[in-house]
């Protein structure tokens, strides 16, 4: 198993990353233009869906669990040829928050057991999607 670890530090209060995280306006400006779809009740489905170059593409999973301001985990299926839709075939994405002094520190764990799934070093702020979010957070 694979278990990839991204963190970053956000000069802003809690509830701007909170809210960066989870309202579908927010999550459309960093997360590579994807429409998020959920209700974010714990078993609810997660859906993220785009358009590039005139397709659609789409990842889904489940809701497990939701500590509203400190934890977001939810399953998520990512299809691509060959690979069936069953279960262990998800990944699961935690997003961590903890507050310090007047900084919110956010962990995103991605924890892949599928067959091929790489080990990456971790990730920091150089990352481009994690300087996508910061913006979209610190604006």
């Amino acid at each position: 198993m694979a278990t990839n670890i991204s963190t970053i530090v956000f000069n802003a209060p809690i509830e701007k990353v909170w809210a960066a995280l989870t309202q579908p306006v927010l999550v459309k400006q960093w997360q590579y233009e994807s429409d998020l779809i959920t209700d974010w009740k714990i078993g609810s489905e997660i859906r993220f869906r785009n358009e590039w170059d005139g397709h659609v593409f789409q990842q889904w999973g489940t809701i497990l669990e939701l500590v509203h301001h400190k934890k977001i985990k939810y399953s998520l299926f990512f299809p691509r040829p060959g690979l069936e839709d069953k279960p262990e075939n998800y990944f699961l994405m935690t997003y961590l928050l903890t507050q310090e002094d007047q900084k919110v520190k956010l962990e995103i764990i991605q924890e892949d057991k599928r067959e091929g799934a790489v080990q990456e070093e971790p990730q920091g702020e150089e990352s481009p999607i994690l300087q996508s979010l910061k913006a979209v957070v610190e604006s």
